[in-house]
């Protein structure tokens, strides 16, 4: 941990608003007016395109960034291979899909010098990243900065949910901030290096493989509710002119490959575009719920959604469980027992879930896979039902959830960890008969 990261944080400005066409310069002059490229850019610049989608994709969906940097991206030796850690990629091809019902404890702490991109941890996922459909589920623990190397992943987007410690992300576009209760989202290839706030870090990723995140339609909402655009931030220019060897890995196809630099490559002095990073505070997301009776479906607490081919069905959608007023009448008040086509893995950021009495801590996590029956846990049960139902504040803590529409095949590592909590089907032991006819 830095002193200086935390400092550098705590300093950070920020643009506002989701999807925006967001500029913004280090250096007056470096942006350009009037044009993309120009003959000889500012400074002595290099004006580089970064395409998140296709050209000819429609205009909501339309991601790209125009970067004026010290060096052109291209300016870097072959890539090699090297090992890929813990970190796995779909097509899940060396696993079945178990139906079971599966909950971890948090990773275990991880061997001195451990930095973000070492630390990853692949759960599990479905899809497959060549085809750009598909999700994957990771976990990462850290305890140092990334010194003198970079990541970007070439197969997807990652959605970061710190659980312990702060991040500080320094993109090719700026610099962000995240601490638990934010979220950071790093789109599709865009390079960045993690340094720590705190003496280690812990929490999630959600690697989305498909169309890129965006808010949700609203419907008979309205116009307002749910996470406000205004409230996602993005980073001002900020550039490194840095002149000495820097590790470039690139996630691509499921791999990690390498290459060295004789220079930072975030050294972009201006840019503008809508292929931007964000951070996202989850306690200013909005809660819509029932203010008469009945528990909500879990979708109207949707923070971001990657939309598929099917409408209304999502690749991945994100969920949090933030605070919130319980008011319902007659109503059994925690999430009811169900069973989904949707797949649901869900952690704890903080506190305690609603849900479940005990068994799931915070740097833990459950899968749900589709059909798969939970709900409350035999004493939840017990509680909610004999409950007093005068008006209730859930604060005491913050959860979320990656849903998607295909079953999550957990990975080898995952299955057989050993944090994995056997007996899990027991918290539903003793749900007694009360039918009376």
């Amino acid at each position: 941990m830095s002193e200086q990261a935390r400092k550098t944080a705590e300093a950070l400005e920020y643009l506002t608003g989701f999807g925006n066409e967001h500029s913004s310069e280090a250096v007056p002059g470096a942006l350009p007016l009037g044009r993309n490229s120009p003959q000889r850019a500012a400074l002595g610049l290099y004006a580089e395109q970064l395409s998140g989608s296709a050209f000819t994709e429609p205009r909501r969906h339309n991601r790209r960034s125009w970067l004026y940097r010290i060096r052109p991206s291209a300016a870097h030796p072959a890539f090699t291979r090297v090992d890929n850690g813990a970190l796995r990629t779909a097509p899940f091809t060396d696993a079945v899909p178990d139906p079971n019902r599966l909950r971890w404890n948090p990773l275990p702490d991880p061997a001195p010098g451990t930095d973000f991109l070492a630390g990853l941890w692949t759960l599990g996922g479905n899809g497959d990243a060549t085809q750009r459909t598909g999700m994957a589920v990771h976990l990462y623990s850290a305890n140092a900065d990334m010194t003198d190397r970079v990541f970007s992943d070439s197969d997807g987007e990652l959605l970061i949910v710190p659980e312990r410690g702060g991040l500080l992300l320094r993109t090719e576009l700026g610099l962000l901030s995240a601490r638990p209760g934010e979220v950071a989202l790093i789109p599709r290839g865009v390079r960045f290096r993690v340094e720590l706030l705190d003496d280690d870090a812990r929490g999630y990723v959600c690697e989305n493989y498909g169309q890129p995140f965006e808010l949700p339609d609203l419907g008979p909402i309205g116009a307002n509710g749910l996470a406000a655009a205004r409230d996602f931030r993005a980073p001002v220019a900020a550039y490194e002119d840095v002149e000495r060897p820097t590790e470039v890995v690139n996630k691509f196809c499921g791999n990690l490959w390498s290459a060295t630099c004789g220079h930072s490559p975030l050294d972009v002095v201006a840019w503008h575009g809508t292929h931007v990073p964000y951070v996202y505070d989850l306690r200013r997301f909005n809660v819509i719920g029932s203010i008469s009776y009945d528990h909500p479906d879990p979708s109207i607490f949707t923070v971001l959604t990657s939309p598929s081919d099917t409408p209304g069905l999502a690749g991945v959608d994100f969920v949090v469980f933030a605070p919130r007023w319980l008011v319902g009448e007659d109503t059994f008040r925690p999430p009811y027992f169900h069973r989904n086509v949707m797949s649901e893995y869900m952690g704890l950021i903080e506190g305690a879930y609603d849900a479940k009495a005990e068994g799931f801590v915070p740097g833990g996590g459950s899968l749900h896979n589709m059909m798969s029956a939970h709900g409350p846990d035999r004493e939840t049960f017990d509680r909610a039902s004999a409950a007093e139902l005068k008006p209730q504040k859930i604060d005491d803590g913050l959860a979320f959830m990656f849903e998607t529409r295909w079953p999550i095949t957990a990975t080898p590592q995952a299955a057989g960890a050993e944090h994995l909590q056997r007996g899990y089907d027991g918290v539903w032991e003793g749900l007694q008969r009360h039918f009376r006819a």
